[in-house]
């Protein structure tokens, strides 16, 4: 890999917020990257070869980095989503149960051998997706709370899960992998509380914001990648790795500043490289080969949204039902990891993607329909009770954390 490529994977990555730019289309930004990475990469023009070692490494940085920045954008300590979790549990346990009905009827239907695969996908929700439109939409009342607790658990769930049903024949092994990476984490969460609550937090936040060191910045990465050693180690996908971290953050307390620097160096840039070179990896045309597997995609994309507006019968209201359907880490990770693991029948990869993109485009829709019920009024303090108190901080406003 050059310089000249990677500057070519920036320019075309541009793609992303483009399409993103008109606020009407609701598109989210890593549809272009996708695209952009089909262009270029085994489907397209074929510019760039996402089997090169470095570019295969800077993806799985991204990779990484991505999962720990949605890691952190779950509210695990806002105390709403607490309080909410009775219903968001019995919510996303109904879901799990439906896609497990669903998920085992098209893959018996479309006989590829993975309905255990296809019934997490069903069941998951995309954190990361749906939390920023909560945000940024100002949805807000306690459904809008409850549909969000539900997110949570759903997509720390199905994470923790699709190692083990990627590659039914290695399950054990993944199994001890996802055990490893959870007890460094809870080691991990533990450790970093106790510096937190000594105050030895606070005097290095202060340290590198005088002083301009970017300790924080640092020390994080330097976890992170010892964490993605360890999975990697253990037969588990970074993914697991970089969401358990994420959690972790957020349960102690991210600072607003750090969120800001990783914000930068996550969406900037790793994570563009991420989506560009999985497009690039993608062989389109098996899927134009296999007109089955474009069916499938849809039967997919439709499944996770029938699965979860069929929580209205449990009084989640239909839009919202929707928009918990969102996905995007789960379906990336599994064609990620299917495709290296060579697990997946060919045009596989892209079928998921397909059905992921059937749920954005759905989920786009219902966020529209749900912020004329559900919006907080203008005047509305955006960060002391709604949905979205905790999006994209990692709540860095809880005691003991810095503030700037």
């Amino acid at each position: 890999m050059t310089f000249l490529s990677l500057a070519l994977i920036a320019v075309v990555a541009l793609a992303g917020p483009l399409l993103a730019l008109p606020a009407r289309w609701r598109l989210p930004v890593v549809l272009g990257e996708l695209l952009a990475g089909i262009a270029i990469g085994r489907s397209g023009l074929a510019l760039v070869d996402p089997s090169d070692p470095t570019f295969s490494l800077l993806a799985n940085i991204g990779f990484a980095l991505m999962m720990f920045v949605a890691g952190t954008h779950v509210p695990v300590r806002d105390p709403q989503i607490r309080s909410a979790l009775g219903n968001g549990s019995r919510r996303a346990i109904a879901a799990a149960a439906a896609a497990v009905a669903v998920g085992t009827g098209i893959g018996l239907l479309f006989g590829t051998g993975h309905a255990p695969l296809y019934a997490v996908l069903l069941a998951s929700s995309s954190a990361a997706l749906v939390l920023p439109i909560i945000d940024s939409l100002r949805l807000g009342g306690p459904d809008v709370v409850a549909m969000t607790a539900q997110v949570a658990i759903a997509d720390i769930a199905c994470i923790v899960a699709l190692p083990l049903l990627v590659d039914p024949p290695h399950a054990g092994r993944a199994a001890l992998g996802v055990l490893t990476v959870t007890g460094c984490a809870v080691v991990l969460y533990f450790v970093l509380r106790w510096l937190d609550r000594r105050g030895t937090s606070g005097r290095m936040h202060r340290l590198s914001e005088s002083r301009k060191f970017a300790l924080e910045l640092r020390i994080q990465l330097a976890i992170l990648f010892a964490l993605a050693a360890v999975a990697t180690w253990s037969n588990v996908s970074v993914m697991m790795a970089g969401f358990s971290f994420g959690l972790v953050v957020a349960a102690v307390g991210e600072p607003r500043r750090l969120a800001r620097q990783l914000f930068a160096l996550s969406d900037g840039f790793l994570g563009p490289v991420f989506f560009v070179w999985l497009g690039a990896s993608l062989t389109l045309k098996d899927l134009a080969g296999h007109p089955d597997m474009i069916a499938l995609g849809v039967a997919l994309g439709v499944g996770a949204l029938l699965t979860h507006a069929g929580l209205a019968f449990l009084g989640l209201p239909l839009p919202l039902g929707v928009l918990s359907a969102a996905q995007l880490g789960v379906p990336v990770a599994a064609a990620s990891i299917g495709t290296q693991l060579q697990v997946l029948l060919p045009g596989e990869a892209a079928a998921l993607l397909v059905g992921a993109l059937v749920t954005i485009a759905a989920s786009a829709v219902a966020g529209s329909r749900a912020a004329r019920t559900f919006a907080l009024p203008a005047n509305a303090g955006g960060r002391s009770g709604d949905a979205g108190s905790a999006v994209g901080q990692g709540d860095p406003g809880g005691p003991g954390d810095p503030k700037v």
